[in-house]
């Protein structure tokens, strides 16, 4: 899929998310690393270690970005890895990451497509990640059905995203942080980056309102996935989910 046809099918959340984004790729990996003081490789580090995939696997990481998931996969487990994302920005950049790496070229696939309706076949894959995706769909609970559809049965599946703290005292640090902290250090970089650390201020919190984490987690439940691990990591900033594809199909599927 272009990115022009994305853009056309892509609802008003989606098409908001693809242009915010699309001018941050050349700098994504050290500039989330920076807004997050760290912590954002230590928790992809996280998620790539739950998933615990053999060298004869093929894991679907889903919102790739710039393959920093992907990547990480194939170097650890000697494992293949289709990575797939709706921004062709992103996408750009991960081809520049695999082409530096003569395992990479070998073993990840780079597939720009949608989350929502993923060009795959029922339990193509045997393990399937996924990064920061769930705030920017406009209906979670059909995606999770969607991402456990092409997971095999038993196959286990590994998200991340971030957290809200639930200690008032951390919280009210966090708040400081997104409203204050992320938009400045951001403005550090270019407008852009600026623009972005205002979003992610706001989005962050907005979608625990909207879903928070024990709605989350029963949803992945009724899509079929049951939950063997949550963690939270730094103080509540980032959260760690995981689980395993049940034999049965998801509600409604």
């Amino acid at each position: 899929m272009s990115a022009s046809a994305s853009q056309t099918t892509a609802t008003e959340r989606k098409r908001h998310a693809l242009a915010l984004f699309a001018p941050l790729a050349p700098g994504y990996d050290s500039m989330g690393a920076l807004l997050s003081f760290g912590q954002d490789p230590r928790w992809r580090r996280a998620l790539v270690a739950a998933i615990r995939a053999g060298p004869g696997d093929h894991i679907l990481d889903v919102a790739t970005g710039t393959g920093m998931v992907a990547a990480a996969l194939v170097r650890r487990y000697r494992c293949r890895v289709t990575a797939l994302d709706q921004s062709a920005e992103m996408l750009s950049a991960a081809r520049a990451r695999r082409a530096g790496d003569p395992l990479l070229q070998e073993r990840l696939q780079l597939v720009e497509g949608q989350a929502e309706q993923l060009p795959f076949a029922d339990g193509q894959f045997d393990h399937l990640t996924f990064t920061y995706l769930l705030r920017y769909v406009d209906d979670p609970a059909k995606t999770l059905a969607e991402l456990a559809r092409v997971v095999r049965p038993g196959g286990r599946v590994a998200a991340l995203e971030f957290g809200v703290p639930t200690h008032a005292g951390l919280r009210l640090l966090w708040r400081l942080h997104t409203r204050i902290g992320l938009p400045a250090l951001g403005a550090i970089a270019s407008p852009e980056w600026a623009q972005t650390g205002r979003f992610l201020a706001r989005s962050i919190p907005d979608f625990y309102a909207r879903l928070p984490l024990p709605e989350q987690l029963a949803l992945w439940e009724r899509s079929g996935i049951g939950i063997t691990q949550l963690r939270r990591m730094s103080f509540g900033a980032g959260v760690l989910i995981v689980g395993v594809r049940s034999l049965h199909r998801a509600e409604g599927g």
